[in-house]
């Protein structure tokens, strides 16, 4: 566990991160801030509503797959396993993935969260009493040291669920894999949730739902850098937009100025025009086989795979290559 002296020095250095990483993303000519930004305690909690939302398919979707093929996932990993995962969230999957797996050794949440992480570690060591559960307040996005354990395991998993992997651009996706495989060591495993390409309105509506949780999920963002970093966006003046960019098979969400403004941040000011806009998420939509080829490159050999009847979304298992 972080001790409290270390939790605040996290907290500190993400400040310091948060506020370094807006002011240059909104100074650049095309002005964008990481996804990870989203995820404040609100926003956490927001994604969770979405989840919820009937548009919203890839978490059902994934749930559906998980609950469906958990005996056969079980036996693919095999016992003994020790289980970290990226992006930790609210730990409903990995509820799933732990009650199915035989003897699983440890469980080591990352998260950039504070407040969520410890949430989903309590709940998780409440339901899994015998499970050691260590939880890592990091932003696995720039790296992050996974804590030794001195506990025998059969093999590493890596678990990534949720199609996070989207929200990486392919060089960002494939570090991202390698860092996964280095942590798992030899012998290791990624079990990751990846979202199937498909028409352009089921994509549109859920990043987009009718009651606007998606919508206020992205100006919690413009809330979040006034609240901690002295900004003064007045969301009003501020809209949702999500987009498909086929050629890049991924959707946008974007947060559009509905009018020319200036908007200060820590006392550094930006000019908005009219229509335009901050790219706050990407969401890729990967061909299996394409994603297959990105995770080779990273080091991992495709095991075995679970589809629901739509193909709209896979879990994939992969081994470590060599």
């Amino acid at each position: 566990m972080i001790g409290a002296g270390g939790v605040e020095l996290e907290a500190r250095g993400e400040s310091a991160r948060f506020l370094a990483e807006v002011l240059d993303g909104l100074g650049a000519p095309r002005k964008a801030l990481s996804p990870k930004w989203l995820y404040d305690a609100r926003g956490s909690a927001l994604y969770e509503l979405i989840c919820q939302q009937p548009e919203y398919y890839p978490t059902r979707t994934e749930l559906a797959l998980l609950d469906l093929h958990a005996d056969e996932i079980a036996e693919a990993v095999g016992p003994d396993a020790l289980v970290f995962e990226y992006g930790a969230g609210s730990g409903r999957k990995t509820v799933r993935l732990l009650a199915a797996l035989r003897r699983p050794a440890a469980y080591l949440p990352v998260d950039i969260s504070p407040d969520a992480l410890a949430q989903t570690a309590q709940a998780l060591s409440r339901r899994f009493p015998r499970l050691v559960v260590r939880p890592v307040v990091a932003d696995f996005t720039v790296g992050v040291a996974l804590p030794d354990l001195d506990l025998p395991c059969a093999r590493r998993l890596a678990f990534f669920p949720g199609s996070t992997i989207g929200n990486f651009d392919p060089p960002e996706a494939v570090s991202l894999l390698r860092r996964m495989a280095r942590e798992a060591g030899p012998g290791g495993a990624l079990l990751v949730g990846v979202d199937l390409p498909k028409d352009e309105g089921t994509l549109l509506r859920a990043y987009d739902d009718a009651h606007g949780v998606t919508a206020a999920f992205d100006l919690n963002l413009l809330a979040r850098i006034n609240r901690e970093l002295a900004g003064d966006f007045m969301l009003s003046r501020f809209r949702h937009r999500a987009a498909w960019d086929a050629r890049l098979s991924r959707i946008e969400m974007h947060l559009e100025s509905h009018e020319a403004q200036l908007v200060h941040v820590a006392g550094a000011p930006f000019a908005f025009r009219a229509g335009e806009t901050i790219h706050t998420e990407s969401s890729y939509k990967w061909e299996p086989r394409a994603f297959d080829a990105l995770a080779a490159i990273a080091g991992w050999r495709l095991d075995r795979t679970w589809t629901d009847e739509r193909a709209w979304f896979s879990v994939r298992l992969y081994g470590r290559a060599s």
